[in-house]
């Protein structure tokens, strides 16, 4: 299977860059985890998650998390969890419809990198491994199909100043946010799960 469809084609082909594709998708893709990647993974505090209802209609998610809370559990399996929200369910609802999806993780600083998972995801409420993940009310498997390092350099330099106070944390209360106490939403935002 290739990367690659008729409109990456055309444009690989007015900019003389099909070999180079080519290249890249032979020397780089792959369909499962190698070391490095299930590393590089357990390092990060964020991801961003693409998605797409049965239309085709894009949703662009940030998910975030301690380091570790998206991991890689065999090669080819990836697995997050899904925290307390605004209860949209906009990324998770289109996976009930349009299991694809693009996951796109980002280290910045002296060390910056991407890598790039493309597969097919489902939503489970009954996962064991959901009990490893303190705060998750719901668990994303992701079976990869693409599985690519990116470029980095047009990452920007950045440090990290803090991790999210609102992260999840074993044996600690969670925080809620405050937009959960205004007075458009208050009255109907629903109880945390346990």
């Amino acid at each position: 299977m290739t990367m690659y469809h008729a409109g990456n084609r055309q444009l690989q082909d007015a900019f003389g860059s099909r070999s180079l594709a080519d290249r890249l998708e032979a020397t780089l893709r792959r369909e499962a985890f190698n070391v490095a990647d299930t590393a590089f993974i357990a390092a990060q505090s964020f991801f961003f998650l693409a998605t797409a209802d049965a239309e085709g209609r894009p949703d662009c998610s940030f998910k975030g998390g301690p380091p570790g809370f998206a991991a890689v559990v065999a090669p080819d399996l990836l697995v997050f969890p899904d925290y307390d929200g605004n209860g949209m369910f906009k990324s998770l609802g289109n996976l009930a419809a349009n299991p694809h999806v693009g996951l796109l993780f980002i280290a910045m600083g002296e060390r910056a990198g991407r890598l790039r998972v493309n597969g097919r995801a489902e939503v489970v409420a009954d996962d064991p491994r959901m009990a490893t993940f303190p705060g998750a009310q719901l668990l994303v498997r992701v079976t990869p199909i693409d599985i690519f390092p990116n470029c980095p350099r047009y990452i920007p330099r950045m440090t990290l100043e803090a991790p999210s106070e609102y992260a999840p944390a074993a044996g600690a209360a969670p925080l809620e946010p405050k937009w959960k106490a205004f007075p458009d939403f208050a009255d109907v935002v629903p109880p945390r799960r346990a």
